[in-house]
């Protein structure tokens, strides 16, 4: 153990949660922009009950380790950012559309790197350089100051606090109503329990999820670490990765980093296994100028919105903080937009 870091051990705790995202994504097709293209345009909800059945089991997760005394929800960063719904919705109609015109999100084109898309390999260095323009960079004062003054003063970080001030009932009981709530809307449909697949990796994801904020809750206490309690995600953590692997010498590995990679490493290895690992590249000019113009919104977007399809979509709204569902409709609006515009045309009525 003394060769062990304490960036090493972060690092574990996310490349756990995120192999195992990325064998969901090559084995069980788990993906977002999926899930929306079906439900609007195949007729197909199975992919957004998967989406739905992974953020139950998530928040179920979640809400227990809160209850166990593992980590408080205020010590993740989507209790921590400032409540501004205006920056939380512009943020993810930014993301959203900049997600349509990829065809993937920062997780999806991970998942496709993995299986030796070359497009994608670009994509994501796009989208983590753009995040940290926003974060950090020659953008970072704009955002602020549109967060600044558009943020609202609240008592309460997030919807399960706020409704337990206001009833008497416990937080955590709250979560676990959310989190029954939500999984019996998914589970209503006899053609989604149907599917044993599709079940097993909506639970599989959301289990994911929720490793993210245990193990990393642990790494913290184990250490002594003054660290936040880190949630799955990835726009920000794909810059931060890329500045690692060009400065590991200057810094130590982070939860971020292990998760990038893990999803990358799950996503080869599911792809191995799918028997469909092949080097793809994009023939088409115009293609990748849209992809890559898609991947400079969502970095942007998911900066401003503090979170993407998978930091909003599942790891924030699985602690039920405040801005996440304006985030989560931002994105459906600004994806269905994005996918109107490449399917049917703005003219189409």
């Amino acid at each position: 153990m003394e060769f062990v870091t304490d960036g090493m051990l972060y690092a574990f705790a996310g490349m756990a949660g995120g192999v195992v995202l990325g064998l969901a994504a090559r084995l069980g097709r788990f993906c977002t922009l999926g899930a929306i293209e079906d439900l609007l345009y195949g007729g197909d909800d199975t992919r957004m009950r998967m989406w739905g059945l992974a953020i139950a089991t998530a928040m179920g997760a979640t809400f227990a380790m809160v209850g166990a005394g593992i980590f408080a929800l205020e010590e993740t960063i989507y209790h921590q950012a400032a409540f501004s719904p205006l920056a939380a919705i512009f943020g993810g109609w930014l993301f959203g559309y900049g997600m349509a015109l990829s065809g993937n999100c920062g997780y999806g084109a991970l998942a496709r790197m993995g299986g030796g898309d070359i497009r994608a390999f670009v994509m994501v260095l796009v989208l983590g350089v753009s995040s940290y323009v926003a974060l950090s960079g020659p953008l970072a004062p704009m955002r602020i100051a549109l967060v600044d003054m558009t943020r609202l003063p609240v008592s309460s970080s997030g919807y399960a606090q706020v409704l337990s001030s206001l009833t008497g009932i416990s937080m955590l009981a709250w979560g676990g109503v959310f989190a029954v709530a939500i999984a019996v809307v998914c589970l209503r449909a006899p053609t989604f329990r149907a599917q044993p697949a599709a079940l097993f990796w909506g639970v599989v994801v959301g289990l994911a999820i929720a490793s993210g904020f245990g193990l990393s809750a642990w790494v913290t206490h184990v250490t002594f670490e003054a660290g936040r309690v880190e949630g799955h995600t990835f726009s920000a953590p794909i810059g931060e990765s890329l500045i690692y692997w060009m400065t590991s010498t200057a810094g130590s590995m982070t939860f971020a980093t292990g998760s990038v990679t893990g999803v990358v490493a799950g996503a080869f290895a599911g792809s191995l296994i799918k028997g469909h690992f092949r080097w793809e590249a994009c023939e088409d000019p115009r293609e990748l100028k849209r992809q890559l113009v898609g991947a400079l919104l969502m970095g942007c977007g998911a900066a401003l919105a503090v979170g993407c399809t998978v930091g909003q979509g599942l790891s924030a709204i699985a602690t039920l903080s405040l801005g996440a569902p304006l985030a989560m409709a931002g994105i459906f609006i600004g994806a269905r937009f994005g996918l109107r515009q490449l399917i049917e045309g703005l003219a189409s009525p």
